[in-house]
């Protein structure tokens, strides 16, 4: 029986929905082998409010993964969001111990950066380096090896509750699951859909999830600035539920199959069914009042956005424009819309670069758990998820610069 190639799975517990996708590594690159899906019961605005509701969301979804791709599923990556966290630069300088940089002096500089006075309830999530800079010469993104005397690193510090962070992590425990590491979703849901180029020119990335909106802004490479808006596409299923008096369900449905961010686009003579509570019979309505009901609450979150980006500093360095993911973003005009309040161009983003059942995850919504399986496998070993492969990673560089240069 021929072995079979290394399982990483990503898991994302979000606001509306658990989906628990399983990726097999093997010489040819990541293949999707296996997704479950099931409604999240247990979070509010990315955040948990009931245990026992998401260990049994998570369990169904994890139940569904395990059948499609037939295999266990022990470790997962998992991610973390919520208006609880918060991003931050910060700088660290530190002198170098001999003349070359080593890998010492890096652990040194990051922990030099870190050091910053936290409140008792907030624990930091991710070190992030923006760049480093050896006797002033800055733009620096990989310093070992290089002479110098003084060496100075950026970083951005994302940090998060960290109640809401045990939580999570009690969660998948109670699912019997091990996590191998916690991504900020954002982060993760980038991994999946953005460029190497568009990440050197500057892009913004705008996560629609089903509580929250989440903002990623990138330049050279590096992160520069995060936020987390309380508004996102929950608020449009109540607008919706509201003004066409719909039950909430219903309304999540109509928004799914019907839902339209730009009224200019849907003809007049388009109709939808509208079920009615308290037993009454289904209307016969106007897609358009559909669309008008989406299209100034979908105008406001961008809009929100825009503001965010723009108190950052750093909307003049998008040469890439914007990046539109999650859910949310899979109704017809948001692209559109987008454009016309960012006044830059504008993608939907879908997770790219991976094979096997990439009919099922070419989907906004499932960015998120795409990502967090390339996060775990690229990116976990530099400083952004867990110190321990930080470490392993910088211990091999070294050991492999050792054997090279003796």
């Amino acid at each position: 029986m021929a072995k079979r190639s290394p399982l990483v799975v990503g898991l994302d517990i979000g606001t509306y929905k658990v989906s628990a996708i399983v990726a097999e590594i093997g010489d040819d690159g990541i293949e999707i082998v296996g997704v479950g899906t099931a409604p999240s019961r247990g979070l509010r605005k990315g955040v948990v409010v009931n245990i026992d509701a998401t260990v049994d969301s998570i369990g169904r979804a994890v139940a569904e993964a395990e059948v499609m791709a037939g295999c266990e599923i022990r470790t997962v990556y998992t991610g973390i969001a919520g208006a609880h966290v918060k991003g931050f630069n910060s700088h660290g300088v530190v002198a170098v111990k001999s003349a070359e940089v080593g890998s010492s002096d890096v652990d040194r500089v990051l922990d030099a950066a870190r050091a910053v006075a936290l409140p008792m309830d907030r624990q930091v999530v991710h070190v992030l380096p923006q760049e480093f800079i050896v006797d002033e010469q800055d733009g620096i993104k990989e310093p070992l090896g290089m002479a110098g005397v003084r060496l100075e690193a950026k970083v951005h510090i994302i940090t998060a509750s960290i109640t809401s962070t045990q939580n999570i992590l009690r969660c998948c425990q109670r699912s019997g699951l091990h996590v191998a590491g916690i991504v900020l979703e954002p982060l993760a849901s980038a991994e999946a859909v953005l460029t190497p180029e568009e990440r050197e020119l500057g892009v913004t990335l705008v996560d629609v999830g089903g509580g929250t909106t989440d903002i990623v802004v990138f330049h050279n490479g590096a992160v520069k600035h995060t936020a987390v808006l309380p508004i996102g596409g929950s608020h449009l299923t109540n607008d919706i539920a509201t003004g066409l008096r719909t039950p909430f369900a219903e309304a999540e449905k109509i928004k799914q199959r019907f839902g339209c961010a730009m009224s200019s686009m849907i003809s007049r003579s388009d109709t939808i069914e509208v079920p009615s509570v308290g037993g009454r019979g289904p209307r016969i309505l106007s897609r358009q009042i559909l669309a008008e009901i989406i299209e100034p609450r979908v105008e406001e979150i961008f809009s929100l956005v825009s503001r965010e980006v723009a108190r950052s500093g750093f909307e003049e360095i998008l040469a890439s424009g914007v990046v539109v993911t999650g859910g949310s973003t899979i109704l017809d005009g948001v692209p559109e819309l987008a454009e016309q309040v960012f006044h830059l161009p504008v993608r939907r983003g879908v997770p790219l670069g991976v094979r096997g059942l990439v009919d099922v995850v070419a989907s906004p919504m499932h960015a998120t758990g795409v990502g967090l399986i390339l996060f775990g496998l690229r990116e976990s070993g530099n400083g952004v998820a867990a110190g321990r492969l930080w470490g392993r990673m910088r211990q091999r560089v070294n050991e492999f610069l050792r054997e090279f240069f003796e």
